[in-house]
């Protein structure tokens, strides 16, 4: 693995009706819902390290704190930057910030762990 503190990513798309609170039922205005920002950050996290995991590793989210500060209607173009910001092991802390147009619209912190892929996922079928 060769994670250093400083990666960075960041995604951007234009507001649509799918992105919405009212879609995504967790609102009913038509403007950015709150879980359509938190996937971006996380998506935004995942692109950050992919290509510098080894074969069979991932990274699952295991924490987030997220400020979700200003409406962003349909139409908006909403950039969510992310950068490491801490390596503890295979924990790993990444700063976000979303922006649209006019101003922050959130920003906060989410943290992933790195795992051996084919273990999570037997892992996880032991649940069923």
């Amino acid at each position: 693995m060769t994670l250093v503190p400083g990666l960075r990513a960041q995604l951007v798309i234009a507001v649509e009706m799918e992105d919405t609170a009212k879609k995504v039922g967790s609102g009913d205005v038509p403007v950015l819902a709150t879980p359509r920002l938190l996937a971006l950050a996380e998506a935004a996290t995942v692109r950050a390290v992919e290509r510098h995991l080894t074969p069979g590793r991932t990274s699952v989210g295991t924490r987030v704190e997220l400020e979700h500060l200003a409406a962003s209607p349909l139409g908006s173009r909403v950039q969510v930057g992310v950068e490491l910001i801490e390596i503890d092991g295979r924990r790993l802390v990444f700063a976000f910030e979303a922006h649209d147009d006019h101003s922050v619209v959130g920003k906060g912190t989410i943290e992933r762990v790195v795992v051996d892929r084919a273990r999570f996922l037997a892992a996880s079928e032991r649940r069923r």
